[in-house]
């Protein structure tokens, strides 16, 4: 069993990075083999909407943009699940997950290829360390990509900087269940 950990924020020490943690030490204490990404430290372009909007990705598959979305792919369609812990930014997840995402989905869904990350189980953690009230639409488009990219999800979760302490804790359960859970899905 597979678990690979994207983690959003520039902040290693944040709440963001903290419930990522938390998530894949429980991924572990079930067993899984996990793997943390920072998806900060790596090179995720935007998309440039090439050839009027529709290039390489629905040609072949692929970004035009030689950056580093293939070894985040890579990394998906190795694993069993996948657990998103971004922060919230105005509502919405942060713009590395919107750029690394937004491509991905291009070349997951519209090119000529099957895909490869389709039916990777999700674990959602949006962090709202501001007021908090972004979490819900943050999980709302991390739900849409999910759909998009054929993603099934096993749960989201908001924390805030007020919840902290507790939900540490949660997520590290969360990532126990989730590993329990994706087992159990692909035995039956």
């Amino acid at each position: 069993m597979r678990i690979l950990v994207l983690q959003a924020s520039p902040n290693e020490d944040g709440l963001t990075a903290t419930m990522a943690k938390a998530a894949e030490a429980g991924a572990k204490a079930a067993g899984a083999e996990t793997e943390l990404v920072h998806l900060k430290k790596l090179n995720l372009d935007a998309c440039r909407a090439c050839d009027d909007g529709w290039g390489r990705c629905r040609r072949e598959s692929l970004c035009i943009i030689e950056d580093d979305l293939e070894l985040v792919r890579d990394k998906m369609a190795a694993a069993d699940g996948v657990v998103v812990s971004t922060p919230v930014y105005f509502g919405d997840v942060a713009e590395v997950v919107k750029n690394c995402f937004d491509r991905l989905r291009r070349c997951e869904r519209a090119g000529p290829a099957d895909p490869r990350v389709e039916g990777r189980w999700l674990l959602g953690i949006g962090a709202a360390g501001g007021g908090g009230g972004g979490g819900p639409t943050c999980l709302v488009a991390m739900e849409r990509y999910c759909a998009h990219m054929g993603l099934p999800i096993f749960d989201m979760m908001i924390v805030t900087r007020r919840s902290r302490d507790y939900m540490v804790a949660a997520a590290q359960q969360a990532g126990e269940a989730f590993v329990k859970y994706v087992q159990e899905q692909k035995q039956s």
